[in-house]
């Protein structure tokens, strides 16, 4: 079964920056939108970021303007480039995929850890 795995989490200080990457273990077609999420302590997972196969993105208010997110459609990968890290960006981040000619497919990856220290 296709998984999405993601890479590039850890520790940071606030005020400086991380890069997540995710990719697919194997061959997804008609990848329609990848997405982060992530999920706080005690809180619901929640939208970050995502992007269309034809570069549409959308951002969530609070990350706009220090969050980055780019894709490679040949390699189904997506990146997620963190600036200007907050302490409450603290959270599991997650990467999503829809698929199918009617988005009826979903992908989701195991999580990478983000904390930020202040």
């Amino acid at each position: 079964q296709v998984q999405l795995v993601e890479s590039g989490g850890g520790l940071v200080q606030a005020g400086g920056s991380l890069r997540l990457s995710c990719a697919a273990s194997g061959r997804i077609f008609n990848i329609n939108v990848m997405s982060w999420y992530r999920q706080a302590p005690g809180k619901q997972r929640e939208f970050v970021a995502g992007i269309t196969r034809g570069g549409r993105i959308n951002y969530v208010d609070v990350v706009k303007g220090r969050f980055t997110i780019s894709r490679d459609n040949a390699k189904d990968q997506v990146a997620l480039q963190m600036n200007s890290l907050k302490p409450e960006d603290t959270a599991v981040y997650y990467c999503a995929a829809v698929a199918g000619l009617t988005n009826e497919y979903e992908y989701w990856g195991q999580g990478t850890q983000v904390t930020v220290s202040s």
